[in-house]
């Protein structure tokens, strides 16, 4: 996974070179008749009644979530912080119950654990109706259509829950008071046409991670910026698509680390880690490395980076036998070498739909959709991609968040199908 980032960061500097960018299209909507409104005509004071009451229930240490009644609220539109226009977050979340958690965490952030909690329960409520409904035991159109509606329930559920995910994503950022990038894909305001006019916060987002995950993070860093590491000021103009796939990368680096940093940190507690070396490093990188990282569903419509049709014949395409070169040692990156290949595939694919689909939709809303054009001899015509101008101390930035996003989307993905399951065994 860190070669997937450093060799899709291979860019020409220099060349004038257009696209639009980044992953697949998709909005989140969800509207049903089984699922809370969130409407527009309620009064401010009923509002703030609703509000006072997940106020109360977040004070209890395990939130008490007793209430199913439907409560209509006033939802802004997108993720905008409260008395100001700049957007929380570039993915905007456009279903009712997406817009409702936008407003909390533009006024009440803190309360957001306690509506996620409340919504679970009604999803969950939701689900458990659907399943102990019995089947029309007339056949033919009937039945059809009753599953066909059925599986619309489904889909809206999921919809919705995609979006309760990047809502917890949003609010642990917003709880160690780090900014999310916005997004690129309008046009700079820097007069030189720089997009990266954002604070670095490299402190702030190092101390998100234990000390052994964050010395894997900067090899991941060291991968990708090489020679570069140390320098912040000097500016290129790099492929919008490659760095929009750096991010992608990165942001699966980071859910995987935080994965097997969790593990590590229990069997270090515990006095239990294995004397590994890294003696069968390559054998076992070789056998996940490349490997496409969609959950196991069976569904090839959920592709990340490297499964994309044209990404093998990318120039600097990721090459097995390169992982690892110059890397620093490191006792993390020992001990995931000591796993078995089939240990390190398990660890190193996403567990659900929703969260793969998360990356790919919030990755657009940073980057834009890319414009990929395959060509007759089975190549990517690159004629089209767009060329932004960035910092390398811009890129760094980039890409420690995006570490810091797959991080965070393991924990809340874990915190979720906990109360709610839908993770894949």
């Amino acid at each position: 996974m860190e070669l997937a980032a450093a060799a899709a960061f291979q860019p020409p500097i220099g060349t004038s070179r257009r696209s639009s960018c980044m992953c697949r299209s998709g909005v989140l909507k969800a509207d049903g008749p089984n699922f809370v409104r969130f409407g527009t005509g309620l009064p401010a004071s009923s509002k703030q009644r609703y509000t006072s009451s997940l106020s109360s229930r977040a004070g209890h240490r395990r939130v008490a979530v007793g209430s199913r009644r439907c409560v209509v609220v006033r939802a802004s539109a997108s993720f905008e912080s409260a008395g100001s226009s700049a957007p929380i977050a570039p993915l905007k979340l456009e279903s009712p119950i997406g817009q409702f958690l936008s407003e909390i965490l533009a006024s009440h952030p803190h309360l957001v654990p306690a509506a996620v909690e409340q919504q679970l329960e009604q999803l969950q409520t939701d689900r458990d109706a659907e399943i102990k409904k019995e089947e029309p035991s007339a056949s033919g159109t009937e039945l059809v259509l009753y599953r066909r509606i059925a599986e619309v329930k489904a889909n809206e559920r999921r919809k919705v829950l995609e979006e309760i995910l990047y809502a917890l994503v949003v609010q642990k950022f917003m709880d160690a008071n780090v900014s999310l990038i916005p997004s690129i894909n309008s046009p700079p305001s820097d007069p030189s046409g720089r997009v990266d006019g954002w604070p670095t916060q490299e402190e702030m987002l190092e101390q998100l991670h234990s000390p052994e995950a964050y010395e894997m993070i900067q090899n991941h860093l060291a991968l990708i910026l090489g020679n570069r590491m140390g320098d912040t000021t000097s500016v290129a103009q790099i492929s919008k698509l490659r760095v929009g796939q750096v991010y992608a990368a990165s942001v699966m680096y980071g859910y995987f680390l935080n994965r097997v940093d969790q593990r590590f940190q229990l069997e270090k507690t515990m006095k239990v880690l294995p004397s590994a070396s890294d003696d069968n490093e390559v054998n076992n990188i070789q056998q996940v490395v490349g490997e496409d990282r969609k959950p196991n569903t069976g569904d090839d419509t959920f592709q990340t980076v490297q499964s994309h049709p044209g990404a093998s014949s990318w120039p600097g395409s990721m090459s097995p036998g390169g992982f690892g070169n110059g890397l620093k040692p490191s006792r993390l990156r020992t001990y995931v070498m000591s796993f078995d290949g089939e240990t390190l595939q398990r660890y190193a694919t996403i567990r659900s739909k929703e969260a793969v689909s998360i990356i790919e939709k919030h990755t657009e809303a940073l980057f834009g959709r890319p414009e990929i054009v395959i060509t007759p001899e089975g190549t990517v015509d690159s004629s089209r991609d767009e060329l932004i101008k960035i910092s390398f101390g811009g890129l760094k930035r980039l890409v420690l968040e995006a570490v810091t996003f797959g991080s965070f989307l393991w924990d809340v993905e874990s915190f979720v199908d906990s109360r709610y399951h839908f993770v894949t065994n």
